[in-house]
């Protein structure tokens, strides 16, 4: 080989090895610092495709899991209406919905009248339902028709139910009395008053002392009389509930309402429709 172009081999050889020497130098010189990873910071780019997948509608086995919780939730929430699953108490006393008797006003000798006559009219076989709205009136007159109800019952062996509705009052609970408590119905909201018989008599003592004597007595007993006469009621009213009598004769004087919910809950009647 000659000896210029081998020196010249040389010299490119230790040319290119000083080159890498210097890139490993220069290399381990400027060498990057490594920080701790961070969050990565995302590319306004990703973001908008992010947004666009977001955006495309749910799948149907997503909408179909979205759509039982939210179902759920919806059993669940406090709306203070019945849930459409749940069945009203009247389905499940059917005849209640159509009564066979319906009365409401004052409790007299019309009302009695037409109590006969929608009575005479009535199916002659099966349950008779009675219902009734009233403010009170003539308690012996609700005794009264009370009293057909009883006769009806032990002469055929018919079953009469009772529907009070809105407000069974005064003597529409003396009425009431008349039903056995598995017998009694109340509609949603409606209140009975229970309470003392009322007097409105003056007294006018005139003429002879015996005579004033006798007047007197006679009053008297009246008055007895109908006491007795209303607690007879009142034990009716109660027989079989929770209500004792003596509460019902101490809550009396100062009439003693009883929302539809409470009367249920003292036993006083079987259910609220």
């Amino acid at each position: 080989m000659d000896a210029g172009i081998g020196d010249a081999l040389a010299y490119a050889a230790f040319a290119a090895l000083g080159a890498a020497g210097a890139a490993i130098v220069l290399g381990a010189l400027f060498r990057p610092v490594r920080r701790k990873p961070g969050p990565r910071r995302r590319s306004p780019f990703r973001a908008s495709a992010d947004i666009q997948q977001r955006s495309r509608p749910m799948s149907d086995q997503t909408r179909s899991i979205d759509h039982d919780v939210l179902e759920a939730a919806r059993a669940d929430a406090p709306t203070g209406q019945a849930q459409p699953a749940a069945r009203s108490a009247i389905n499940q006393y059917p005849l209640l919905a159509n009564p066979h008797i319906k009365l409401a006003g004052p409790v007299d000798h019309a009302m009695y009248a037409s109590f006969c006559d929608q009575l005479s009219a009535a199916p002659r076989d099966g349950a008779i339902v009675i219902a009734i709205s009233t403010l009170g009136g003539d308690p012996e007159v609700a005794r009264l028709m009370g009293d057909e109800v009883r006769l009806l019952h032990e002469a055929e062996g018919r079953e009469l139910l009772f529907l009070g509705k809105v407000a069974v009052y005064s003597a529409g609970a003396t009425f009431m009395s008349a039903f056995p408590v598995d017998k009694r119905f109340l509609t949603r909201g409606t209140r009975l008053m229970l309470h003392e018989r009322i007097m409105n008599k003056t007294v006018e003592v005139s003429g002879p002392l015996k005579t004033c004597v006798a007047v007197l007595k006679a009053t008297l007993h009246e008055i007895e009389h109908s006491i007795a006469i209303e607690e007879e009621g009142f034990r009716r009213i109660v027989a079989g509930s929770r209500v004792d009598f003596d509460e019902l004769v101490r809550r009396a004087p100062e009439n003693w309402y009883i929302e539809a919910d409470e009367a249920k809950e003292k036993g006083l009647v079987l259910d609220v429709v």
